[in-house]
């Protein structure tokens, strides 16, 4: 054996023992599991720009209470487009998206009303720029939930001091760092004590050394029992937080099942060859 055969062979046996302890550290996580209630139901979602580009193709998920749901699959392959759906932000085709039991597909809904219980992290923080991180916080509770003034800085604090950031409380967004301005993101849903957070690549605008800390409180909320839906690029967070894993391409759900299932031994083509490409092993 050549010695760049012996440093391939080594690399894939520190890989795939990495993977084991992942892999370990979630079927010790998740062996107390919780509710069967269904918090969102999705039957035959269809997705379809300018009646030509059809995004998503036919849909059908069920994500329960205290589940936490990794969505991977390849760029352009409608995992954002079917997570915006499941809080309106994409206008729905045809189909039905319930959360928490209100059709948002049916006009008649008041969508904003849903979206008080279902708080939404994206890509790019969209933190108010000309305001502090206590004032970006206590916005929403003040003039949608109607707290008070105290209530909502009370509650702002209790959240920034869960992601560590109380000491930011009255500096700016630009003051701060790209983790921060993300943990920050996700102290400010969680004001609204949503009982659903939805997660779009929370992590891919981030610098490599900054991705941990966002992760990190990400972790918590699912040891915590917070209901998640999360599309990431993050495989090895994805085996360590998710209960189910499903893959999404071309607008279909081409696999699901646990991290066990879907990273070992992943039965679709296109999952195998998808996850040949974003693994090491």
């Amino acid at each position: 054996m050549t010695d760049e055969q012996k440093r391939t062979e080594s690399d894939f046996s520190t890989a795939e023992a990495e993977m084991d302890i992942r892999l370990a550290h979630h079927i010790e996580k998740k062996s107390n599991k919780k509710s069967d209630k269904v918090k969102i139901h999705v039957k035959d979602l269809h997705k379809t720009y300018n009646n030509k580009l059809e995004v998503l193709k036919g849909i059908d998920l069920d994500v329960t209470e205290g589940e936490v749901l990794v969505i991977i699959g390849p760029s352009g392959g409608g995992k954002s487009t079917f997570l915006r759906c499941m809080n309106g932000l994409e206008e729905i085709t045809s189909g039905t998206v319930e959360v928490n039991g209100s059709n948002i597909a049916d006009k008649k809904v008041n969508i904003n009303k849903v979206r008080e219980d279902v708080g939404m992290v994206f890509q790019h923080f969209n933190l108010f720029a000309n305001m502090s991180v206590l004032d970006n916080l206590t916005l929403a509770p003040v003039d949608l939930k109607k707290a008070t003034k105290e209530e909502a800085v009370k509650t702002a604090k209790y959240m920034l001091d869960r992601v560590g950031l109380l000491d930011k409380a009255n500096v700016f967004p630009h003051q701060l760092s790209g983790g921060q301005k993300q943990r920050v993101a996700i102290a400010r849903a969680l004001c609204m004590h949503p009982s659903i957070m939805l997660f779009d690549e929370p992590t891919s605008a981030l610098d490599p050394e900054m991705i941990g800390e966002v992760l990190l409180v990400m972790k918590e909320l699912a040891a915590e029992g917070m209901t998640m839906v999360i599309v990431t690029h993050e495989m090895g967070f994805a085996m360590e937080v998710a209960d189910r894993v499903i893959f999404i391409s071309n607008g279909v759900i081409q696999e699901e099942g646990t991290p066990e299932e879907v990273f070992r031994h992943p039965q679709n083509p296109k999952t195998q060859d998808f996850l040949s490409k974003v693994l090491e092993i």
